[in-house]
């Protein structure tokens, strides 16, 4: 199953829609919210809490926080 190219959330067979770049890669969104942020606002996952990257990305500051704080 293809993934949400801005969410990482996987794809349900028969819904989302592919995009095609002019360098011919394909992205697959899963959403309009998820298209939007990525191609008119141009959002980075990392930064949307919704997001499985922006998850991970609260994990790892979460980590660098305890590690400081028991030095």
């Amino acid at each position: 199953m293809p993934v949400c190219a801005f969410c990482g959330r996987e794809i349900v067979p028969g819904t989302g829609r592919l995009y095609v770049l002019n360098s011919g890669k394909t992205l697959w969104f899963c959403s309009k919210k998820c298209r939007v942020y990525y191609l008119k606002r141009k959002r980075k996952p990392e930064k949307e809490k919704w997001t499985v990257a922006g998850r991970k990305a609260k994990e790892r500051r979460i980590a660098l926080l305890s590690a400081k704080a028991k030095k």
